[in-house]
């Protein structure tokens, strides 16, 4: 298995295959992409069909230069988070203190998708094992503060919302466990020394 290295990185502690750029997805992707533009064409006419081709390319911009923010923080935190502090806190020795940590760091920390992932991902570049990734991710999916207090305490209410968060709570530090059980099975997954 080819394992991607940057040069003058640290070794990745996962083996990750190396992707190619194009690959099924992204072919069945543009596939069912030009058979809508077509329908589109066809059935509403050219100046419409343009009119939502501009509206998407403004889309993909905006939506690009937030991508492009985001890997630059996720590239930054890889190369401020102290490699031996994220191994010991969060990496895979941690145990159950190293998911409850991801939890909350997971639950505290704003942001969108386009922030966090990237974030993710460079705590497993500087030594993060994948339970508390997973702990991190689902928190930040489950239990985020900033998504309860803008969305669903004003739509839902505090009462429900407190339920909702308080029966989540143990939900991303069962999926950090059942994260690590599995890559444990895995050993083309296991840490590299």
């Amino acid at each position: 298995m080819e394992v991607e290295q940057t040069p003058g990185a640290p070794p990745p502690l996962i083996a990750r295959r190396k992707r190619k750029p194009f690959d099924w997805s992204t072919a069945g992707i543009l596939a069912v992409m030009a058979t809508a533009a077509t329908i589109v064409y066809f059935r509403d006419g050219r100046v419409r069909f343009f009119e939502i081709l501009s509206h998407d390319l403004h889309l993909f911009f905006d939506v690009l230069l937030k991508v492009i923010a985001g890997c630059l923080i996720g590239a930054f935190v890889a190369r401020l988070l102290p490699r031996e502090a994220v191994t010991r806190w969060i990496g895979a020795e941690s145990g159950f203190l190293g998911l409850l940590i991801a939890a909350l760091l997971g639950t505290f920390l704003p942001g969108g998708p386009v922030t966090i992932y990237p974030v993710a991902s460079a705590f497993v570049v500087v030594g993060a094992d994948a339970g508390a990734t997973v702990a991190f991710v689902t928190a930040w999916t489950m239990l985020g503060y900033t998504r309860a207090l803008v969305w669903e305490i004003p739509f839902f209410g505090l009462e429900f919302v407190a339920w909702r968060i308080l029966l989540s709570c143990p939900l991303p530090i069962l999926a950090g466990l059942l994260a690590r059980l599995i890559i444990r099975r895995m050993p083309h997954w296991e840490p590299k020394p």
